[in-house]
């Protein structure tokens, strides 16, 4: 059976409601917590992919047990420090940069040597942006060439608060001192650049001790030790950066609306709906609501009769991050030149993205300037493909591949997309909510 995805037919024009997985960010950090909690945690609608497998598969090595039952899941925590530390202990993220920099602020106490590893994507990522502020807690790592993993992280006994300032806007680093400061007596201090705060919001609903002083380009964020974490039970909701791919097919095809529903609004994510309403997107929100600190809502997308092009504010970065390359395919057939600055970030993903949004440009035919961290791009509103193009050997990055699968639909064009499986990692049941929206 082929691993390979051909698309050789334009979308039509469509009305559809859908609903996407869970959020694979709140699924996550909703494993962690609750293996810390003090009993009987449930969730559902947590996300199943490759990433949340992983992260269960990481608290099992730790001693927590888990089962999925249909769409619940239920975790049996032990308390904050109910983690069974054995000798030679492997955790094997997979291909989540999420779980493989956030559970190792959690380790930091851990009486013997655990080794780190990950899939071949997540092997070349930095991992020295999390070591370098947890080792002044006073854990010690030792990484593959100085950053990559393998890594073996050794704890220790007498751990030590830290001030620790962010400055690349990563929610990943960020959360892993966040965990490291639950389990030091007194108060470590993170000055962060503003970035995702789903960590921050799990500990506020949980009544942890912690405070956040927000400013305009940064946070102040005060976490001191945890004695107790409560069971946690879940609805997760739908998740934004999914949901994306969707929007942005609405968007490119003509007279198309679509809902989807009860989406993760939280304001650290939603730069993409910033970005496409300036690019003429209509959309709206529906049924909105609070959900134990998150925001959700339904929203509505409706396709435009043009695309404006952008100068993309830099301020929109790091709530869009994720989405970027689908959002290049709106600024190819924008009216104009659309650029995107201080973008560098985005070669720090599963792939070095930012170098492969230039790569499938320039495979449609798309003229853009691209350098270490910008993208000019050239809009044609009148944009058509007609001709074969292949996209493999991407590092199995899942948005690559869906960003792809999306242009094709959009576009026109005959494309063969190698490595499907990789949606498994977040998003699972991407395909057949396309063909849902195909019929």
């Amino acid at each position: 059976m082929t691993n390979s995805v051909i698309v050789n037919r334009k979308i039509n024009s469509f009305k559809k409601t859908i609903s996407v997985s869970g959020d694979k960010s709140i699924s996550i950090r909703w494993v962690l917590f609750s293996s810390l909690a003090n009993g009987i945690s449930q969730a559902k609608n947590l996300l199943i992919s490759e990433d949340v497998l992983a992260a269960l598969n990481a608290i099992k090595e730790l001693g927590i047990n888990s089962i999925i039952k249909k769409n619940k899941c239920i975790i049996y925590g032990k308390g904050i420090s109910g983690y069974n530390y054995k000798k030679n202990i492997t955790i094997d993220a997979k291909n989540s940069g999420t779980l493989g920099r956030i559970i190792l602020g959690l380790l930091i106490n851990s009486p013997y040597p655990i080794k780190l590893i990950g899939d071949k994507s997540l092997s070349k990522r930095d991992f020295n942006r999390v070591a370098d502020p947890l080792q002044k807690f006073g854990a010690r790592f030792l990484l593959t060439n100085k950053k990559n993993l393998p890594l073996k992280i050794y704890g220790s006994k007498n751990l030590r608060t830290i001030n620790y300032t962010e400055t690349k806007g990563s929610a990943q680093c960020k959360s892993s001192v966040i965990f490291g400061g639950m389990r030091t007596n007194g108060t470590t201090i993170i000055k962060a650049k503003k970035s995702r705060n789903h960590t921050e919001l799990f500990c506020k609903y949980l009544k942890l001790p912690i405070t956040i002083n927000s400013k305009k380009n940064y946070d102040i964020i005060k976490i001191n030790k945890v004695k107790k974490i409560n069971p946690i039970n879940y609805n997760i909701p739908s998740d934004i950066s999914s949901s994306a791919f969707f929007m942005v097919l609405t968007a490119l095809s003509k007279n198309s609306e679509l809902i989807v529903k009860n989406v993760n609004i939280n304001p650290s994510r939603i730069g993409i709906i910033h970005i496409l309403k300036k690019m003429g997107v209509k959309i709206t929100y529906k049924n909105k609501k609070i959900y134990k600190g998150e925001k959700i809502a339904d929203i509505k997308i409706k396709s435009p009769r043009s695309l404006k092009s952008i100068n993309c504010p830099v301020k929109l970065n790091t709530g869009a991050i994720d989405e970027f390359l689908v959002i290049f395919l709106l600024a190819s057939k924008a009216k104009g030149v659309s650029y995107f600055k201080n973008l560098g970030e985005l070669n720090q993903k599963e792939s070095p993205r930012l170098v492969w949004g230039s790569k499938i440009l320039n495979k449609m035919g798309v003229k853009n300037f691209l350098t270490k961290d910008s993208i000019k791009i050239y809009g044609n509103p009148k944009l058509t493909i007609n001709k074969k193009i292949i996209i493999k050997n991407y590092l199995k990055d899942h948005r690559i591949f869906m960003t792809s699968v999306i242009a094709a639909l959009s576009f026109g064009g005959s494309w063969n997309i190698y490595d499907k499986d990789s949606i498994k990692t977040s998003f699972p049941n991407f395909l057949k909510i396309i063909n849902k929206l195909k019929k």
